[in-house]
């Protein structure tokens, strides 16, 4: 269906809202623009372009109305896939790229790893970083390009068929406007010396955090400090294999790879993973027996690997659920940027909560010991409990956001009188909330709230006046 990615975001009634694709789709994927919004995919009465960096044709204005129903010049479901799924990324990358993320020059890097010092490191890294901040898409610091298609589709339907509201499933539980998370992945025996005290300090602004650690070869070591968090409640997950670079690599050994990462991951009792230096391919995922991946980032201007799935917020690949990283990574923000503050994530942060996403965080036990950057993550952990406390951010395990988004997946509206009520698992947490148009803009309510906002969200503008203008928003604070 070309709508089952739209309907199952919102998690809103088939009948109520619907989304057609106009036919006769090009036969060759590409680029092109929806508004502001940059897509990949098939696009109907013309040709995509081979780049995004190559003129974009704006198909805006070939969005069409029938009996209701807006008809759009691409499947938005498809869309919405390959950019989550970074499909995009096969004619994405320049020759130095191809060469930095090549297998031979993984192997060769990590192999001669351990004999390099951190200035060698960050070194190498600069030039295979350079010219980051021209990349135009995805968008840096955060790309929103899923996020911004389905609310101008939302937005369509309430103007195509005239709507007051239509319903559907808040993204979060007990009315949270947003929700973060903070994970921390261990590298080496500093950052395993280094996780009793990193977890005082998260416990101090209680928070609590996932622990990725490395099991092979480090078994005994992975017990003992697995349960020494999860006796403190925090989470221990597995990070990679043996974290050589080369999970990725090759099919054939990825396979041999996964089965033995699966054996830990029923040993040691794991749900989680997140790969090694966030190298991924989303189309091999389905050889995991996890619950949940962290692997995939928004915005991958900063990692070895380009790409990003351009949203902010979990995704199903298969059934495994994608949690991705929506903010810069210490290691990157002190190393590679030279920037110790937490500038950067705040204004990360800003632009995801207010679009109600998930703020997903990395830092390294590894990277926290000396006492700058320490401070700075204190910092960030005050931040992050003063929004919790001011501005209804829900901050969780993954594990929690995992049974959280696979629940809500299962929850459906049922009419209820006048109104709407939800049925499905942990649907006692579950708020309906309505998608309505405020001066040509849409806007989300809580129902129950009055004439609380819950957050806006600017939207497009009408289909006459060109495309969509996306401009920060701003969330109120959680009822009282």
């Amino acid at each position: 269906m070309s709508d089952s990615a739209f309907l199952d975001y919102y998690r809103c009634p088939t009948g109520v809202a619907s989304i057609g694709t106009r036919p006769e789709l090009s036969p060759g994927d590409g680029y092109f623009k929806f508004g502001d919004a940059v897509a990949f995919g098939r696009l109907a009465g013309g040709r995509p372009a081979a780049h995004a960096t190559d003129p974009l044709t704006d198909v805006f204005d070939a969005v069409t109305v029938t009996g209701g129903r807006p008809w759009l010049p691409f499947n938005l479901s498809e869309v919405a896939t390959n950019l989550r799924e970074e499909r995009y990324r096969q004619n994405g990358y320049t020759s130095l790229q191809k060469t930095t993320a090549g297998r031979a020059a993984q192997r060769l890097y990590y192999l001669l790893r351990p004999f390099m010092g951190v200035g060698v490191r960050k070194r190498l890294q600069k030039a295979c970083f350079s010219g980051w901040d021209k990349i135009p898409f995805p968008r840096w610091p955060v790309d929103r390009t899923v996020d911004t298609l389905m609310e101008s589709a939302m937005r369509l339907v309430l103007k195509a068929q005239g709507q007051s509201g239509v319903p559907f499933i808040w993204f979060w539980p007990d009315e949270a406007s947003a929700c973060g998370m903070m994970t921390h992945d261990v590298e080496g025996q500093a950052g395993l010396d280094f996780c009793d005290e990193l977890m005082n300090i998260d416990d101090s602004y209680a928070i609590k955090s996932a622990f990725q650690l490395i099991p092979e070869g480090r078994e005994e070591a992975w017990r003992r400090t697995a349960a020494r968090l999860r006796k403190r409640g925090f989470e221990a997950n597995l990070h990679d294999l043996n974290h050589d670079g080369l999970l990725f690599a090759d099919k054939e050994e990825f396979l041999q790879r996964a089965r033995r990462i699966n054996q830990y991951a029923r040993e040691f009792g794991c749900d989680g993973f997140r790969s090694g230096v966030m190298y991924r391919e989303q189309s091999w995922f389905g050889a995991f027996e996890f619950s949940y991946d962290m692997s995939v980032p928004n915005a991958a201007h900063l990692e070895p690997q380009r790409g990003g799935c351009c949203t902010v917020m979990p995704y199903f690949v298969g059934n495994l659920l994608e949690l991705p990283l929506t903010t810069v990574q210490d290691y990157t923000l002190f190393h590679i940027l030279n920037d110790y503050s937490i500038a950067l994530w705040k204004e990360q942060i800003r632009l995801i909560s207010q679009h109600h996403g998930l703020v997903s965080i990395i830092t390294h036990p590894d990277y926290l010991v000396g006492r700058r950057e320490r401070e700075v993550y204190v910092d960030l952990l005050r931040h992050l409990a003063d929004l919790r406390d001011r501005d209804g951010l829900w901050v969780a395990l993954p594990g929690e956001v995992n049974r959280w988004w696979r629940n809500r997946h299962q929850m459906t509206l049922v009419p209820s009188g006048d109104g709407w009520r939800i049925e499905g698992p942990d649907s006692h947490r579950a708020r309906v909330a309505y998608a309505t148009l405020e001066n040509d803009r849409l806007v989300y309510r809580l129902d129950g709230l009055g004439e609380e906002l819950v957050g806006r969200i600017v939207g497009m503008q009408s289909a006459m006046a060109g495309p969509v203008r996306e401009q920060p928003t701003r969330v109120l604070g959680k009822k009282q």
